[in-house]
């Protein structure tokens, strides 16, 4: 597995249906075709949340 570059991301909390997201935009290298587009997008509900900081947490010793 190589190392990646460096890229832009930001978050934002969701309130739909009772239920509470985080999203997460990824947009890419500033080099690509289209820079600034969204490049991934990705949401976590509680308990993908909570599956990402145990992850995080066995990974660097939290």
């Amino acid at each position: 597995m190589s190392l990646h570059e460096e890229i832009s991301a930001k978050y934002c909390v969701i309130e739909r249906d009772g239920r509470t997201l985080v999203q997460i935009d990824t947009y890419g290298r500033t080099s690509r075709e289209m820079p600034g587009k969204i490049s991934q997008s990705f949401q976590l509900d509680r308990t993908g949340a909570e599956r990402l900081v145990k992850i995080l947490k066995a990974a660097f010793d939290l």
